[in-house]
């Protein structure tokens, strides 16, 4: 049975989700999330995309990003997510996939629901019980985008 097309749509944000496979931890060392944050910064200089929030959990990724070119989004985190496979397996010594099935990603209209969404992903560490407060959490937008005192940042994000 072939997959379902993915919906994109122009001038847009799209929260992206991408999970280890069978739910398995994918940031094992700080170096970890370092680097994965490394090759986002490498794609959104290659790709000219722009990094609205992220927060790296253990075992899964969330994105708020707005590629421009919807027909870029595929492109892009076949990228991210290969680059960052490769680093990992080579790392840690291990070969075949990284990631559960291909990334999600959902449509997000630039309007206050955007924000919601920020708050949202920004405070998964609460949720899932890894911190008490939000900037607790390293591997997340929150800290950076407060010290800006701008609700959206881009180019702070410019890693």
């Amino acid at each position: 049975m072939p997959r379902v097309h993915r919906i994109t749509m122009e001038n847009a944000c799209y929260h992206i989700i991408t999970r280890g496979n069978q739910k398995q931890s994918v940031f094992l060392e700080c170096s970890d999330y370092d680097k994965y944050l490394s090759i986002v910064g490498k794609c959104k200089k290659k790709y000219k995309f722009k990094l609205y929030c992220f927060c790296l959990m253990p075992n899964h990724v969330h994105l708020i990003i707005d590629v421009g070119n919807p027909l870029m989004l595929s492109k892009i985190m076949k990228v991210l997510n290969l680059s960052y496979t490769r680093y990992f397996n080579f790392k840690y010594k291990k070969v075949g996939h990284l990631w559960q099935d291909r990334f999600k990603s959902n449509i997000i209209e630039k309007d206050a629901y955007l924000l919601k969404c920020i708050d949202y992903i920004e405070a998964n560490p609460i949720r899932a019980s890894i911190v008490s407060h939000i900037d607790e959490y390293a591997w997340n937008s929150y800290s950076q985008r407060k010290m800006d005192n701008k609700e959206i940042v881009d180019e702070l994000f410019s890693f």
